[in-house]
């Protein structure tokens, strides 16, 4: 029904107008083919930013990570430096001034 009225239209056209008007396909194909060539190219050009961008996120964070596991290590050494029993001596003789008793100064009390 529809293509009848389009032929009855492009007919009355064509007898009104003092050219000729022909529909042809491939103009219109060129076209469509031209614009998804378009839409193809910036889809890979957006892709390809894209994809940069990411990675480039992706190594500030592997740094990161790094520089945190770095940091997670010094304070695994500090810590078991902190508890170590030479380290608890030292801080006993220094700041309260207490020694290891001597054989003399050690009272064996019985029950």
């Amino acid at each position: 029904m529809s293509l009848d009225r389009f032929e009855r239209w492009l007919s009355t056209l064509q007898a009104e107008w003092p050219f000729q008007v022909r529909l042809r396909l491939w103009p219109l194909l060129l076209v469509a083919l031209f614009a998804l060539c378009l839409l193809t190219a910036l889809s890979v050009v957006m892709t390809t930013h894209m994809t940069r961008v990411q990675f480039a996120e992706l190594q500030r964070l592997e740094q990161e990570k790094n520089q945190l596991q770095t940091e997670w290590g010094q304070l695994l050494l500090e810590e078991g430096a902190w508890s170590t029993p030479a380290r608890i001596e030292q801080i006993a003789t220094e700041r309260l001034e207490m020694r290891i008793p001597d054989v003399n100064d050690v009272e064996v009390i019985r029950p």
